[in-house]
């Protein structure tokens, strides 16, 4: 294209161009680009050449020349000013002929009193206002037929082209305002395969000569409003008309001579003038343009642009025009709110025209259209509430900074997940509700509890090096996290997160910061940035200062309400309170704030009723009747209950949740803890196939994972590898290579089945020492584990381990293989303990999200309540009164840690992803 993109080189025009006056330049010169043509003026022969050298061509401001027989003796005829100006514009058309008259439509009039009485015109259905109001009149006064065909289907012509009949055929392209696109082309073709007489107008106002010359594609006569891109300044009025025939070139003289609407010699300087850099002009606002479009379409308003990938045009104008122009519209549904947007801007000038150096805005239906009628503009598919843009040369951060104020004060968009995201259109959503027959009344209320849970995870290969595109081979374990919800009915929240300090908190719903939520609508996405604006709202007003809370906590509860307002939709606020548990050490590198996230996720996506569990399958069953097989169920244990895409919506929602604790997750954590299993990870940026693949045929493991209890500096220790890298490249390369071959051997002994599991099993022991010994040599171990690995690799043990995540503390993982004695390993925890470590026994590689069955009763305990929690107690209305379900919340609450595994298994049938 002309400016914005490469696509296309710059045009070359075959024109006259001056040959060096040197002779020692042996090469001939190259033809012109056409910013050269603009810029560079010179005289149409030598007789108008100036005597005095000037360099920029005078105003011969006199309406009469001396002498008899000269080439001027009157300004209506003729004046040397007007002659350079309209050979200048020849020059960059491709022209032969051009003439300079005092206005667009002037050209346009100069070139209709080319019909007569009984002519036929064919003209596009989406033409500027003007050029309607003087078709309207030739039809009216003038006994002239003009027949509006959709002009981007070049076949609609056909019907209409009546050979003897039609003498003219007028097009756009791209037209005003909808930014249709013509094949002029095509047109041209068919129309002089069938009518050869009919002259072939095209308005070529919107592109300029710069991007478009329909000469070149069979146009007969070409005009343009010269008072737009041409003059580029608004300030002169001027029409240019341009043809390659010569005898139509003369009756077009002759016209201008006797109406005497030539262009000024003062206005034609001014013109001249304008034209020198008209391509830079449009080079800058083209670009610009385009990136006001693709604003405007991202943020899901109709968008009329050719410059966009999906404009329906956008092929045909590639083939016949080298840029795309710096005119746009779009649609926003409501004319009202059009209007307040037009209203709010401040860059953008409310006008009538384009192509200024300043960029313009306008609602076509009430201003340059408004002549139309408004049953022909419905007719014609013109949207009352279409906005048109003319970009000028503005700083493009600036205008678009402006439209986006405007478009907030006038209540069309807001900020929302740190981006600007559409408000609904009041007018068009309650539409949608009807089609998509939403309740419009309050969902039933929930009576139940739900219980899920999520299991940790534990990196066995590539930590630290996933940063630099290794592959991480991660899996789950069967320590978990619980989440609990119990309905409420005094329209509050609460949480109570039981190993993070026991720390319990409560908000009215209506307290919190709705105004700033423009929250999710079911079946869509979370953008991927988070609000900002949300999570600073909930900081300033739902929550105590980070400072005032026990560690760890403001960060739980930040995530939770984030969550909880963005899931929130047509107006249903669920009341409930909401308690976690985990059999999994706390900030230990095992994944716990990735399964409270799961937990979390699932248990928010259930009760705003965003997803829905399957239906239970139907019993095994024998024939009923004759030719009736029956049926037989398999039962599966409640693994892969949860289908595919309840399981992605969590891990999306999840992810979200990880953002609000950490920032810029991997992703790893959060995807085991849904899908449990293994997996292998390569993060995204490093020039190959990145995302999480399923390690297929993975065979559960046994590890001893042991908390060091020291806490870790995840950002410092990542920063330190960065470091190392950055100043011994070649060694850090070499340990980060080997990395990546030990996760590859480990995924691929992993995932074979064919591999018997002593051999398995003492490849992986080798693998994770190596893979140790390596990450000792980035330098993120710690003395601590280190005495752990040496105890656990001593007599008797003789077991291999290494740090798993980010070292520093945390935990070390430790293969246990399948035929070390229980009192060995008891005796070696023991051990370990004595030191002051906390020793885990763990199974990795088991299921991920799980849901306790909504379609089974709860078992309950003798002493569990038979209310669910309410502050102040609950006082139903009459016609809500019935039998309190029992609750397992306070005994979940009170639980030992180590017996919360099997306790929650006895609740009842768990469904597994």
């Amino acid at each position: 294209m002309a400016s914005i993109s490469s696509l296309k080189n710059p045009p070359i025009h075959g024109l006259p161009t001056p040959e060096p006056d040197s002779p020692s330049l042996q090469r001939p010169r190259q033809p012109y680009r056409f910013s050269t043509l603009c810029a560079t003026v010179d005289s149409p022969d030598a007789d108008l050449k100036d005597q005095h050298g000037s360099s920029s061509v005078p105003i011969y401001q006199s309406a009469t020349f001396k002498g008899v027989g000269n080439r001027y003796d009157y300004t209506r005829s003729g004046n040397p000013t007007r002659s350079h100006l309209e050979h200048h514009i020849a020059k960059i058309s491709s022209a032969v002929h051009a003439f300079t008259v005092s206005s667009g439509m002037a050209a346009l009039d100069v070139i209709t009193r080319l019909l007569k009485p009984g002519s036929e015109v064919i003209a596009g259905d989406d033409l500027y206002g003007g050029t309607n109001r003087l078709l309207t009149y030739l039809r009216t006064h003038m006994g002239v037929t003009v027949h509006h065909v959709d002009t981007t289907n070049a076949e609609s012509v056909i019907p209409f082209l009546h050979p003897g009949k039609t003498s003219m055929v007028l097009l756009e392209s791209p037209t005003n305002p909808l930014l249709k696109i013509v094949d002029i082309a095509r047109i041209s073709a068919l129309v002089k395969e069938r009518c050869e007489d009919a002259i072939i107008v095209v308005d070529n106002t919107m592109m300029s000569p710069y991007l478009q010359r329909p000469l070149e594609h069979g146009a007969d006569i070409v005009y343009d409003s010269a008072t737009k891109y041409l003059s580029g300044h608004h300030d002169l009025m001027a029409g240019v008309i341009t043809c390659n025939r010569d005898d139509i070139a003369k009756e077009m003289a002759f016209i201008i001579n006797s109406v005497g609407n030539a262009l000024s010699p003062f206005d034609s300087f001014l013109l001249l003038r304008g034209t020198k850099t008209l391509a830079i002009r449009m080079d800058r606002q083209q670009s610009t343009a385009m990136l006001v479009a693709q604003m405007l379409s991202k943020l899901g308003f109709v968008t009329h642009y050719p410059g966009l990938p999906n404009h329906p045009g956008k092929e045909i104008h590639d083939r016949i025009s080298d840029g795309y122009g710096a005119v746009l519209s779009f649609e926003t549904g409501d004319k009202e709110l059009s209007e307040r947007i037009v209203a709010a801007t401040r860059l953008w000038g409310i006008s009538v025209s384009f192509g200024c150096v300043n960029s313009l805005i306008s609602m076509p239906c009430v201003m340059s259209h408004a002549s139309i009628d408004p049953a022909v503009r419905a007719a014609r598919g013109l949207p009352e509430d279409l906005i048109r843009l003319c970009v000028g040369i503005e700083d493009p951060a600036d205008l678009l900074d402006d439209l986006r104020h405007a478009l907030i004060d006038a209540g069309a968009i807001t900020f929302a997940a740190n981006d600007y995201v559409r408000i609904p259109n009041p007018i068009s959503r309650a539409v949608e509700k009807l089609a998509l027959g939403e309740a419009r009344t309050a969902p039933p209320r929930e009576t139940r509890e739900w219980f899920v849970s999520a299991p940790g995870k534990v990196i066995l290969f590539g930590e630290h090096a996933v940063v630099h595109g290794v592959t991480a081979v991660a899996a789950s374990i069967d320590l978990r996290c619980y989440g609990l919800t119990s309905p409420r009915y005094d329209n509050k929240i609460s949480v109570h997160f039981v190993d993070i300090n026991d720390y319990k908190h409560e908000w009215d719903i209506d307290d919190l910061p709705w105004d700033v939520v423009v929250p999710i609508p079911k079946g869509e996405e979370h953008p991927d940035n988070l609000d900002i604006r949300v999570i600073d709202a909930i900081k300033a007003r739902a929550l105590p200062h980070e400072s005032k809370m026990p560690p760890k906590t403001h960060a739980a509860a930040l995530a939770f309400l984030y969550l909880y307002m963005m899931m929130t939709f047509s107006g249903h606020r669920p009341a409930f309170h909401f308690v976690c548990r985990s059999t999994l050490p706390i900030g230990a590198g095992l994944g716990s704030s990735a399964s409270f996230s799961v937990c979390v996720a699932t248990a928010l996506l259930i009760l705003h009723r965003r997803i829905e569990l399957p239906q239970v399958p139907p019993p095994t069953r024998g024939p009923a009747a004759p030719g009736d097989p029956g049926h037989v169920h398999v039962p599966h244990g409640g693994r892969r209950a949860i289908p595919p895409e309840i399981a992605e919506d969590a891990n999306r929602w999840a992810f979200i949740s990880e953002k609000v604790l950490h920032g810029n997750p991997s992703g790893v954590d959060n995807s085991v803890a849904v899908f449990g299993g293994a997996l292998a990870y390569v993060r995204p940026g490093f020039g190959k196939r990145s995302g999480m693949d399923a390690i297929a045929g993975f065979r559960s493991l046994r590890f001893l994972l042991v908390d060091t209890k020291i806490p870790r500096d995840t950002k410092a220790l990542v920063a330190g590898v960065a470091r190392k890298k950055a100043l011994e490249p070649e060694f850090v390369g070499q340990l980060l290579d080997a990395i990546q071959t030990i996760s590859h051997e480990a995924r691929r002994a992993l995932a074979d089945p064919e591999v018997p599991r002593e051999v398995l099993l003492s490849g992986l022991a080798a693998l994770i020492d190596e893979n140790h010994a390596h990450l000792v040599s980035l330098g993120v171990s710690h003395p601590a584990l280190e005495e752990i690995r040496e105890k656990t690799a001593a007599h008797p043990y003789r077991l291999s381990t290494k740090l798993t995540g980010a070292g520093g503390g945390g935990c070390a993982v430790t293969l246990i293989p399948d035929d070390f004695s229980d009192e060995a390993l008891q005796q070696l925890i023991a051990a370990l303990e004595e030191d002051g470590y906390r020793a885990y026994v763990t199974a990795v590689g088991g299921s991920g999200l799980g849901i306790l069955s909504p379609y089974d009763p709860i078992a309950v305990d003798p002493q569990d309540d038979v209310s669910p929690p309410l502050s102040p107690p609950m006082t139903p209305s009459p016609e809500e009164a019935e039998e309190p379900r029992p609750s397992i919340r306070r005994r979940f609450e009170g639980v030992n840690v180590g017996e919360l595994s099997q306790w929650a298994l006895d609740r009842g049938k768990w469904l597994y992803v």
